[in-house]
């Protein structure tokens, strides 16, 4: 069975937002990531998938069910954790966390005993009878992952898990998705426009931009065959470039003011670099065979810079 599909899923907002256009994807149980500008229409496609709301054309269907019309059966299997700051501060974290599972069906025992056994899962054990108005945002995205885990889904659901927290805290959050994953045995599909955090922790990424799918494969299928000779120049970036061009090499920007030229031919690359930079008289300060990273391989399909900077105020009118 897969994990969910979609048939030309579209979603346009009264006032006419189109949030999703036309969107067809078959998806396998796994590691996913869901990655787009803030606006893209993730939160959107997230709140579909839930059953709540409704799509304007196409159809979805998560776990063999559709979310339209048996929304309460699919919840029953999903676990969500919303972008937005919804605790309950004036309680503890057990306490909710047990809410939870007796909401989920388990009894008033078997609750209290699964949400001590998700808070120490998720590092807040010896903090589970604080309130949660003393808890920090990292503490809080915590609770949120525990209380998407208390019943036992087949699927996780994480939108934007680390949104605001700080460099520390982000790595940790990571760190627990993918191991929730590999331990639990459960898919998780996490929602972010940051395409490091989707390299990270995740098998399978599926990017969109607008409402519509721009790449949907396993990651490894992105980062194969994508060495690379880096190179960066004191001055004249954009004369060794030409240069390279005209003996046949193509080089590309990196974003970061050096270059890129793919290797298919390991010493022919190095010699033309060399040649090149002798002949313009240009000091290389850079020449490394690397390999390129995801946020490298999408400027050319979406170059939006929004896909790599942090802390931008989302845009999804979801």
């Amino acid at each position: 069975m897969k994990l969910l599909s979609t048939d030309r899923l579209t979603m346009r907002y009264p006032g006419g937002v189109l949030a999703l256009d036309d969107l067809t994807l078959d998806l396998e149980p796994g590691l996913i990531g869901l990655v787009g500008a803030n606006g893209a229409g993730k939160s959107t496609f997230i709140k579909l998938l839930l059953g709540l709301l409704q799509p304007t054309a196409g159809r979805a269907t998560v776990l063999g069910l559709d979310p339209s019309t048996d929304p309460i059966e699919v919840r029953q299997r999903i676990g969500y954790l919303p972008e937005h700051d919804c605790l309950p501060t004036d309680i503890s974290a057990a306490d909710f966390i047990t809410h939870m599972a007796r909401m989920s069906g388990l009894p008033r025992a078997s609750a209290r005993e699964r949400a001590a056994e998700m808070l120490r899962h998720v590092g807040l054990y010896e903090a589970r009878y604080r309130t949660m108005d003393g808890y920090s945002t990292g503490m809080k995205q915590r609770v949120k992952l525990a209380q998407a885990l208390v019943h036992d889904p087949r699927l996780l659901l994480l939108d934007e898990p680390t949104n605001g927290l700080d460099p520390a805290g982000r790595d940790q959050m990571l760190e627990l998705i993918r191991r929730t994953g590999k331990q639990f045995g459960i898919s998780v599909l996490v929602s972010s426009h940051l395409l490091g955090e989707i390299e990270r922790v995740c098998d399978h990424l599926v990017a969109i931009d607008a409402g519509r799918l721009v790449r949907s494969a396993r990651i490894g299928v992105f980062t194969a065959h994508t060495a690379a000779l880096a190179i960066a120049v004191d001055h004249g970036r954009d004369e060794l470039k030409a240069w390279l061009a005209r003996a046949g090499a193509i080089a590309e920007d990196d974003g970061r003011g050096g270059l890129f030229v793919p290797l298919e031919d390991d010493e022919q690359a190095y010699d033309l670099v060399r040649d090149g930079a002798s002949e313009l008289g240009l000091p290389l300060v850079r020449l490394q065979r690397t390999r390129r990273q995801l946020q490298d391989l999408f400027r050319a399909t979406a170059p939006d810079p929004s896909l790599e900077s942090a802390g931008a105020a989302p845009r999804d009118p979801s």
